[in-house]
């Protein structure tokens, strides 16, 4: 399970840094530009202004979190929003593209499940304060 754990958690944070990073320096060449929906989406989230460069921002320290090892637990948590999204967005509007998704969101769910003793104490059903 160790293995596992840490070879999930470096091809994770791989990806999202590879990806976040990319964004910034544009050095992925990308040929097929989404249509349809997928185009709309992806419009309406660059419109906003704020949410790629934000987005990105956490994939690149989320990704550095998880290749150094450190606060590993809750980059997996912060980065799985996004892994959801990566999956739903390319099995429902890119289906071409749902392995890229599958990709993100396993290793996600892999570790959110290797991390699970640090996330029980999320789950309480009302906190004292």
């Amino acid at each position: 399970m160790k293995n596992a754990t840490t070879i999930f958690r470096i091809l994770l944070g791989f990806l999202y840094l590879v990806f976040g990073l990319d964004y910034f320096l544009n050095f992925i060449p990308y040929q097929p530009h989404h249509t349809g929906n997928a185009a709309l989406f992806k419009a309406g989230l660059k419109a906003a202004g704020y949410f790629y460069p934000m987005q990105k921002v956490i994939q690149v320290l989320g990704g550095l979190s998880l290749l150094f090892n450190r606060y590993a637990p809750f980059s997996a948590v912060v980065l799985f929003p996004i892994s959801l999204n990566v999956f739903l967005f390319h099995t429902i509007l890119v289906p071409s593209g749902w392995l890229m998704g599958v990709f993100l969101l396993v290793p996600n769910l892999f570790l959110g499940y290797a991390y699970r003793r640090y996330y029980s104490s999320m789950f309480i059903k009302k906190p004292i304060v």
